[in-house]
């Protein structure tokens, strides 16, 4: 089945979220342009985000809903004129107010707006996962390379300080060699939404939220997974929600030092987000994790250390973080974090554990 963009807009977007009180602003001069493609929940999370930011302003939004676009310009200052639908994107070219564009859409419409947006000089921004295939990933990155434009996929956890702390201590030897990960993440999912149409989302969980343990595992290991094992199963086997995709997965990835990660998702069961991982002289434990905020850790390491923290920031925070960061990936002429190669490796994998589980995508 495909999906066309009006049928997507028919479905519905989701509510907007209150907006937060707007930080102090610097010179527009110093803030890159942003023009936000899709308007539900997580575009609400960047924009707070941006408005918050030292580098970022929103200056275009482009939606299916004109209503709801206009209701949101007016919150953050957008002309009328700066407001598209997506049949007319294109035309972003010619405005001078937008350097880059952060792409919220279901994730297989992802590949066309950020070529388009390349094709149009744009930065690109996109939401992970950053495509539906590992081809669609390697044509995104094509096109903006060749349209000498940046590209960066929105790996939050990459950004989050406790995350990168945990890491540090893994990676410094704080509790031994690493020996091996457990990470899970799940939600049960609401029936109509986009996550459960296969022509939007591109397959299950795995995609949208398991694809947090992946990235998680290669972090924590500093490695590439090079075999995978995988077991697909659904319990409501009448209910729609799991028409056309997997309940839940579970799967395994070895690792070259030896390490095997046990990961697992769901749009069935309710899976607070945690990561574990077990050196030789002791572990940490992640949990709640992957969350917008709340971000908690706790362990115990050489010597008998032991840790106990919670990152006290609030949403946007996380967003705010990445914004800047590619915002002055593109005042700087720097490579970001977590260019398009790094959501290529991810779908490469996610494909891997498909594959492993018997499902076609």
């Amino acid at each position: 089945m495909t999906w066309t963009r009006r049928e997507f807009t028919k479905l519905g977007a989701m509510g907007t979220a209150a907006m937060a009180v707007p930080g102090a602003f610097a010179q527009a001069e110093q803030r890159v342009g942003f023009a936000v493609i899709g308007l539900g929940v997580i575009a609400d999370h960047f924009m707070r985000g941006a408005r918050q930011s030292q580098h970022c302003r929103i200056t275009a939004l482009v939606s299916g809903h004109r209503d709801k676009a206009e209701r949101i310009a007016a919150e953050y200052g957008v002309p009328k004129e700066s407001i598209y639908s997506y049949e007319e994107f294109d035309r972003i070219r010619d405005n001078k107010a937008v350097q880059a564009v952060y792409v919220a859409l279901p994730n297989s419409m992802h590949a066309e707006y950020t070529i388009r947006a390349a094709k149009a000089g744009k930065h690109v921004f996109c939401e992970k996962p950053m495509a539906v295939s590992s081809a669609e990933c390697r044509q995104m990155i094509d096109a903006c390379k060749a349209a000498n434009v940046k590209l960066m996929i929105a790996y939050r956890m990459q950004y989050e300080p406790l995350t990168l702390k945990c890491i540090d201590l893994v990676k410094t030897g704080q509790i031994g060699t690493v020996g091996a990960f457990e990470s899970q993440f799940g939600f049960n999912i609401q029936p109509g939404v986009w996550r459960t149409k296969k022509a939007l989302a591109g397959g299950g969980s795995v995609f949208d939220v398991g694809i947090y343990s992946l990235q998680a595992a290669r972090l924590f290991t500093g490695e590439e997974p090079v075999e995978f094992k995988a077991y697909a199963g659904t319990v409501h086997k009448d209910d729609p929600r799991f028409a056309e995709m997997e309940e839940s997965i579970e799967w395994t990835m070895k690792f070259p030092s030896g390490v095997v990660a046990s990961c697992a998702s769901s749009y069935g069961a309710q899976m607070e987000g945690f990561m574990r991982v077990h050196g030789v002289n002791g572990m940490i434990e992640m949990g709640p994790t992957f969350g917008y905020d709340g971000t908690t850790m706790k362990g115990r390491g050489k010597g008998g250390v032991r840790w106990d923290e919670v990152n006290s920031e609030k949403d946007p925070k996380q967003f705010e973080r990445e914004a800047d960061h590619f915002a002055e990936c593109v005042l700087n002429n720097r490579e970001p974090k977590t260019p398009g190669e790094e959501g290529l490796r991810d779908l490469t994998y996610v494909e891997k554990i498909y594959e492993a589980a018997g499902i076609k995508l």
